[in-house]
């Protein structure tokens, strides 16, 4: 089984926000719009919701490599 697999105790949502997250290359403009879009949320909304999400076990085992350069990220203080 794979890591993605085991993640059930995540919602369809937060894999959706993960998987948008790891598929985001675009410069900040672009990605408010396409999280308002998506998500129908505004950027603020979005990180809020993505912070939360990057310090659960469920996320780091969905997704572990994404979640660890997310949280350096966050912890040197840079905008995703």
């Amino acid at each position: 089984m794979s890591e993605r697999e085991d993640a059930d105790d995540l919602t369809a949502l937060q894999r959706s926000i993960l998987d948008f997250e790891g598929a985001a290359r675009t410069h900040a403009g672009a990605k408010a719009g396409a999280i308002r879009e998506r998500f129908g949320w505004t950027a603020t909304r979005y990180y809020q919701q993505l912070n939360a999400l990057i310090d659960t076990e469920a996320a780091l085992r969905y997704d572990a490599l994404l979640v660890r350069r997310l949280q350096r990220i966050r912890d040197r203080g840079e905008a995703s």
